[in-house]
């Protein structure tokens, strides 16, 4: 089973990892082994306990299929990208009881995780309705499940800029400082790889103005303030696409989007994003 979006062997690839630091080697779970007979079955479900955006449903049921050796049922009650309120039940699971509680931890982290990090996009999407401009995650996510936090990122209403440093070429200063110049490191890039996208980092007009002259044209504008991405929109903005970063709010998200911009890039919305809490309640028998 696998989400739209998600590749499927990445999806296992972290099931497994992730149900493998619970389980040990050889794998069990000591207290279901020991408390629930072996044929019982049950249900149980998945309710939100805060409001939120729900993200990662289908990533639980992989968990709960890998646990049950595919005999437990998953029906989801709500939907990726659904705003849900505290009380909601988001899914109910039917399937061996000792599967549904060895299945609990690791469906809930990684559930609630993404659900976080959708929760956390939306209120940046919120702020840039009406807006032009487009909330844009980065590459600081959690090691491992950078699939599923940017799958999160487009359920919350963001927009993935690169998947890594193999899609998508960016010049930033350590680059610049490395080549002796913008207009050397992106002349580099382009003859190493002229089939790869390519983004400059720029902190003044001036740099704007020679990035988007050596043929740039998609542009990061770090630290730059409202006044000054004004600039630089009314210079290049016909020109490139252009991204505000560094050190936003949600309460100066309005403030950039009204700049001009088209895109405003935030790492919080993987590095920082506090998870949704979600719980698994079983049915009493």
């Amino acid at each position: 089973m696998s989400t739209p979006g998600i590749d499927l062997v990445e999806l296992q690839r972290i099931v497994f990892t992730a149900l493998g630091e619970d389980l040990g080697d050889p794998p069990r779970d000591v207290t279901s082994e020991a408390t629930i007979p072996i044929g019982q079955t049950g249900t149980a479900e998945l309710v939100a306990r805060a409001d939120g955006v729900v993200a990662g449903l289908l990533v639980a049921a992989e968990v709960f299929a890998v646990t049950s050796s595919g005999t437990a049922t998953f029906e989801q009650v709500a939907s990726d990208g659904d705003r849900v309120r505290r009380g909601d039940v988001l899914a109910r699971i039917t399937g061996p009881t000792r599967s549904l509680l060895t299945a609990e931890r690791t469906a809930l982290n990684l559930i609630s995780r993404m659900s976080g990090v959708a929760t956390h996009t939306r209120k940046w999407a919120d702020q840039l309705e009406g807006t032009k401009a487009t909330v844009l995650d980065t590459r600081k996510t959690t090691p491992g499940l950078r699939v599923l936090e940017k799958y999160a990122v487009r359920v919350g209403g963001g927009t993935n800029k690169r998947m890594g440093l193999y899609d998508v070429a960016m010049i930033k200063d350590n680059h610049k400082l490395a080549a002796g110049s913008i207009t050397a490191a992106y002349q580099l890039v382009r003859e190493a790889f002229p089939d790869v996208a390519v983004q400059v980092e720029v902190t003044t007009l001036d740099e704007a103005k020679e990035a988007v002259a050596a043929g740039a044209t998609f542009l990061l504008c770090d630290n730059m303030r409202p006044e000054q991405l004004v600039q630089v929109v009314a210079a290049v903005g016909e020109q490139t696409e252009l991204e505000a970063t560094g050190n936003l709010t949600l309460e100066t998200a309005a403030a950039y989007a009204a700049t001009g911009v088209d895109y405003l890039s935030v790492g919080g919305l993987t590095h920082s994003s506090p998870i949704l809490d979600i719980a698994l309640d079983l049915r009493p028998r």
